[in-house]
């Protein structure tokens, strides 16, 4: 899916490492580690009815990943928190918002790769934008798979959520270029991972299965939906998965904040049934937006 440009977005305020900022004046130094080498840590936020969905986890999430890095500021979690709260209020946002939460290692004092050139600091970066699910969850998505394989953890470790995403981007354009919504994408050795943008469940006799966290990201939403799944009674696999298997599945659907549950249409040309009006997906769904009405942390006026 193509996402296109909300002119709600034209006058939002950015919070960049201590105060907001209009957009057009929103920057970050050349000097910043993320234009540098893509060196910084994010997370995806969803806003619904006046509360921040899985806030604490995501937080959580980034300052992780920011120490697996080996970050020499890391922001509290207070911090992160008020200029989260402070950058909606600004905004007057309160629901079907998404922000893209970003904390780079900093600006550095000459071009360079070693993290010791960086000495004023990390830099967190709130966008948040008016931005409804990215994919049409009524009528689907189509995969492709990738040849682009998703890196081993002995390379680029899946559980760091960090900036380097060109290994994403290289599959995203396989998927354009081939007509297809997104890419699945395998490990190393050959099993389904995930898609380049989100994790991805297939349901087979009733059973609810997804790739184990090896190569993909152990994500917040994936986490969720296994849990619902369980407490519905559904059986839950977490395991090595061919593309075999999701071209014969009784249901796909790919899970993420920015595009929430998407049920898959179709893989590689071959047709997924998908019995989402009475089968388990729709069972999934229904609870997921259960939580995202009744749950979250609540944006303080």
């Amino acid at each position: 899916m193509k996402q296109k440009f909300n002119r709600k977005n034209s006058r939002i305020k950015i919070f960049i490492k201590d105060r907001l900022y209009e957009r057009k004046d929103a920057k970050i130094s050349v000097f910043d580690s993320s234009v540098q080498g893509g060196d910084a840590v994010w997370e995806g936020l969803r806003v619904y009815n006046g509360k921040i969905f899985c806030f604490d986890e995501h937080v959580k999430r980034l300052r992780e990943s920011a120490k697996s890095l080996l970050f020499t500021e890391i922001p509290a979690r207070k911090f992160i928190i008020e200029a989260v709260t402070e950058t909606l209020k600004a905004n007057n946002m309160n629901d079907n918002v998404h922000i893209r939460l970003t904390l780079t290692r900093g600006e550095k004092i000459t071009s360079g790769m070693d993290p010791r050139l960086n000495k004023n600091g990390s830099c967190l970066i709130v966008l948040a934008e008016w931005k409804p699910p990215v994919y049409d969850n009524k009528s689907g998505i189509k995969l492709i798979t990738s040849h682009i394989c998703r890196n081993s953890s002995r390379s680029l470790d899946s559980k760091i959520h960090h900036n380097n995403l060109l290994n994403n981007i290289l599959a995203k354009i396989e998927a354009n270029i081939s007509g297809a919504d997104d890419a699945l994408m395998l490990d190393i050795s050959g099993f389904v991972a995930e898609t380049n943008a989100a994790n991805i469940f297939m349901i087979k006799d009733g059973n609810l299965n997804t790739p184990a966290a090896d190569a993909c990201l152990p994500g917040i939403t994936r986490k969720l939906v296994l849990d619902i799944a369980g407490n519905l009674g559904i059986k839950c696999f977490e395991k090595n998965l061919s593309v075999t298997e999701f071209y014969n599945a009784d249901e796909v659907f790919t899970t993420g904040t920015m595009g929430e549950l998407t049920p898959v249409t179709e893989i590689d040309g071959r047709k997924i049934i998908n019995n989402i009006n009475s089968g388990i997906f729709r069972k999934i769904e229904t609870k997921f937006r259960e939580l995202t009405l009744n749950s979250g942390y609540k944006i303080q006026n």
